[in-house]
């Protein structure tokens, strides 16, 4: 195991580059230096300059809210420094407001992504960049690994009319991307005159997973407790556009699905008849403590990662949601209520970029040339990447 230094420790070591001017800090509690200090501690202890103002993405700097609750504009017991909500009721709170920037020099973005275009902390990023540009305050992302690798990606893009929070990013939904490169990314696509530094991580090389950088996991959500969570979330957060259970409520999320309703034994017996790469099923029961079905007792099935490079997990997640309307047409349904400040277009739409995947789970059609599309956008995608990857494979 080699030893990564993120962008936080780089900076910690070249506070020059912030050089006296007021900045402010996006992050949250998982912004942490390899020996686990806050960052917004560790930076301020190398006096960049005055700290202005602290924002926090979706689940507020300390991760406590649930997903989709909003979180309140609050003062930082640490560093006693306003911290502003980018995550509140509607979406106009997404963006910082001109107040917010005021005597704002320097952006500074720590945020641990998991590398999945609807894990919302990029999509918060977004928002900052174009606040940003229009008020003129450069944008210093502080880069992180992908805790997934750099290497695989899945997915399609998103058609017009299916962008919302969870799919405003021009990246397929695995992207590959560090946090650092979707800045560089959407610098070129959205912001070209937006003043952007990128502090590259040091040691870091695409095929590596976060467990052998030597940097510690430490939940970037409430959801997401492990790496094994993150492998599985690309293609079991598709679970959220349906009125089965993800797991929330249960220390297994995104690995524990199921709904009252379920055959647990007959659907893992079909779920292993896929011979899907990477994956192992198990027929579960679980009592979700809070979220959908909260209270009751769910059968399905639960994951287990066999071989995380084998593992295609978008397909396994739409592979999931057909096997179980097919079994059960008359209990399966989608999500009624809005998702992600968006309630006239189905979840699952919004999540996949567009309607063709849920249509055909509707129709029984096989998804094999959904996933096949799909795979020859992402080629599309990569062969238009020059000057936005920052690391290498290892020769």
């Amino acid at each position: 195991m080699h030893r990564v230094q993120t962008g936080l420790e780089v900076l910690i070591e070249t506070p020059e580059l912030i050089g006296g001017r007021g900045w402010a800090l996006l992050a949250n509690q998982a912004a942490v230096t390899a020996d686990l200090d806050p960052a917004r501690i560790a930076l301020r202890s190398v006096d960049p300059g005055p700290l202005v103002r602290l924002f926090a993405p979706e689940h507020g700097l300390d991760c406590i809210e649930q997903d989709m609750e909003a979180v309140a504009d609050v003062r930082d017991e640490l560093t006693g420094c306003e911290i502003r909500s980018l995550y509140g009721s509607t979406a106009e709170t997404l963006e910082p407001t001109s107040e917010d920037l005021e005597g704002v020099d320097v952006m500074v973005v720590d945020l641990p992504d998991i590398g999945t275009r609807y894990y919302t902390f990029a999509a918060t990023m977004d928002w900052v960049m174009a606040a940003c540009e229009t008020a003129t305050v450069e944008v210093m992302v502080l880069d992180r690994p992908n805790p997934i690798g750099g290497l695989q990606r899945e997915g399609g893009s998103v058609e017009e009319g299916f962008s919302s929070f969870v799919s405003q990013l021009p990246v397929p939904i695995r992207h590959g991307f560090t946090l650092g490169e979707i800045a560089l990314h959407l610098q070129r696509e959205r912001y070209s005159q937006v003043e952007l530094t990128v502090v590259p991580c040091r040691g870091w090389r695409r095929q590596d997973w976060l467990d052998v950088t030597g940097l510690p996991w430490v939940l970037p959500s409430p959801n997401m407790p492990s790496l094994e969570t993150a492998t599985v979330y690309p293609g079991l957060c598709l679970v959220e556009a349906t009125t089965l259970s993800e797991g929330r409520g249960t220390t297994r999320p995104f690995q524990l699905i199921g709904a009252p309703w379920i055959d647990a034994e007959n659907l893992v017996a079909h779920l292993r008849d896929l011979n899907l790469s990477g994956i192992a099923f198990r027929p579960s029961r679980f009592r979700p403590e809070f979220g959908k079905h909260r209270g009751e007792i769910c059968s399905g099935v639960e994951l287990h990662v066999t071989d995380r490079l084998a593992l295609e997990s978008v397909a396994l997640g739409l592979h999931l949601l057909k096997t179980i309307h097919d079994l059960h047409p008359d209990d399966f349904t989608w999500r009624p209520d809005p998702y992600e400040f968006v309630g006239d277009v189905p979840a699952l739409d919004i999540l996949t970029g567009s309607p063709t995947a849920r249509k055909r789970i509707e129709a029984g059609d096989p998804l094999e040339p959904v996933i096949e599309a799909w795979r020859d956008e992402v080629e599309e995608f990569e062969s238009h990447l020059d000057g936005i990857l920052l690391y290498h494979e290892a020769e």
